[in-house]
């Protein structure tokens, strides 16, 4: 048997086995049992023990998203930011670590006992921190008479966070993956490629699609609501403003009881200068201006005109009033703000100037007032030079949940709920505390912090119409009952 052992040893080998072995690859070669073990406990260590770079990205990412914010927030909402933060914060950090890196310094070989500690404090941290996020949620959602957050809401938080990171990370990692395997010079060319695709075509398919979304939301036609009969509202069949023109703002600002009210939509004429000219007509035909008062209304960028400041001005003049709008486009009010400010300034323009003119050659003038609410408060307020001009050319103007510091305040009632996104909001915000002058508080208002604070309340700006009544950028009747006089 010790015989023919090594003769079997050397037939194998005569039979290619040696060469065989020499043709393995050296990885197949060297993933040995022990050595996977090794590989399993070192993938096991760097979740135990993370880089620094990531537990400091992950940590001031999470910590900076539950900073206080101005309004209630939903689990997916709070991941949302969370989830952004962080990645952005491990974004960073990779920059960070591949810098040092090129100048020969690992902060984790340098300093390898501060990981597990670090960890720990980090964990520590973010606990309490969400422990004092629940608490100011709790806070503001009482003050707001809503129902508080339990234990399901930082389950939600966590799961639906971890989820976001994990597929920006992931993107990253392939879009990297990808650019290595292609090299730099073909990498850049692949960049520049697909920003010339992005540019040139998504984008604008993108804006067309949009576009094509909010000119359909425009066109819906809701069964609840009835033409109007009266006289005095445009769309009705006296009228030389068509109910289906008017747009789903406009039929709902001319439908139901209240005061003569005169709408012109975007696709009731073709150019701002025949809607302003039809919206003069139409006033002139409803009697708008044989009452004592009339108000000219600036919608919101999707032409919406809040009906609780249509009650108010019913109830402010005793029903002796008239009002007039002009549709200037049918975006969300967002997409107006960014893209097409211009638009409400000019149509709001035209239209009191328009109108201004025309009760001069009047014998019975009615008095002139002027009103606007968020993206329309910018576009009233622009119609005036300044100050003085605008109390030598109205009666009195109020501006609802104005964009911060973007409306002419004296002479104007100004309405501003501390809890309003869109009153603090302005890059300002990063190194200033917002001008809350006149502003109502309403609701707790959170310590303002650098650049923390226009994070939140840029977060915040997305669900402002959700707020409960009388928060957030939700205004009530007061919108015309608080206007001023002559």
């Amino acid at each position: 048997m010790t015989s023919t052992l090594p003769r079997r040893i050397e037939a194998g080998a005569s039979f290619g086995f040696d060469d065989l072995r020499s043709r393995t690859p050296l990885r197949e070669r060297e993933a040995r049992p022990g050595q996977i073990r090794t590989v399993a406990s070192t993938a096991v260590q760097r979740l135990s023990r993370p880089r620094i770079g990531t537990t400091l990205a992950i940590g001031v990412g999470t910590l900076a998203s539950l900073s206080p914010g101005l309004l209630p927030r939903t689990p997916g909402a709070q991941a949302i930011l969370t989830g952004l933060l962080v990645a952005l914060a491990l974004g960073v950090a990779g920059i960070v670590r591949l810098v040092l890196r090129r100048w020969g310094f690992d902060i984790n070989r340098r300093l390898p006992r501060v990981r597990l500690p670090l960890l720990g404090g980090m964990s520590a941290l973010i606990v309490g921190a969400a422990a004092l996020a629940g608490h100011w949620q709790n806070t503001v959602r009482a003050a707001m008479s809503m129902a508080p957050i339990g234990a399901d809401y930082w389950l939600r938080w966590l799961i639906e966070a971890v989820l976001i990171v994990g597929v920006v990370v992931g993107i990253t990692r392939g879009v990297s993956w990808a650019l290595r395997k292609l090299g730099w010079v073909r990498g850049v060319s692949l960049v520049v490629a697909m920003t010339g695709f992005l540019y040139l075509v998504a984008a604008p398919a993108v804006v067309g699609w949009r576009q094509a979304t909010y000119a359909g939301a425009n066109a819906t036609m809701d069964p609840a609501l009835v033409q109007p009969d009266s006289t005095a509202v445009s769309g009705s069949t006296q009228s030389a403003v068509s109910w289906s023109s008017l747009g789903a703002e406009g039929r709902k600002f001319v439908s139901g009881a209240g005061p003569a009210r005169v709408y012109v939509g975007v696709d009731s004429a073709p150019d701002l200068k025949s809607r302003v000219a039809l919206a003069v007509r139409e006033l002139e035909r409803s009697g708008a201006f044989e009452r004592s008062n009339l108000v000219v209304m600036v919608p919101t960028g999707s032409g919406w005109i809040d009906s609780n400041a249509v009650r108010g001005f019913d109830q402010r003049f005793g029903g002796d009033v008239a009002l007039v709008g002009v549709q200037y486009s049918y975006a969300p009010s967002w997409v107006t703000f960014v893209f097409g400010r211009d638009q409400a300034v000019d149509a709001a323009r035209a239209l009191f100037t328009a109108v201004e003119n025309r009760i001069r050659t009047l014998a019975h003038k009615p008095k002139l007032y002027l009103y606007g609410q968020s993206l329309g408060a910018i576009g009233g307020s622009s119609v005036f030079a300044d100050d003085a001009d605008q109390d030598r050319r109205t009666c009195a103007a109020l501006w609802a949940g104005p964009p911060a510091g973007q409306v002419h305040h004296a002479g104007a009632t100004v309405l501003a709920n501390s809890s309003d996104p869109v009153v603090h909001w302005s890059p300002a915000l990063l190194w200033r505390a917002p001008d809350l002058t006149g502003a109502r508080l309403d609701a707790p208002l959170p310590q303002w912090l650098p650049v923390l604070s226009f994070v939140q309340t840029t977060a915040d700006l997305l669900a402002a119409l959700n707020a409960p009544a009388g928060h957030g950028h939700r205004y009530g009747t007061d919108q015309g009952t608080a206007l001023g006089t002559c």
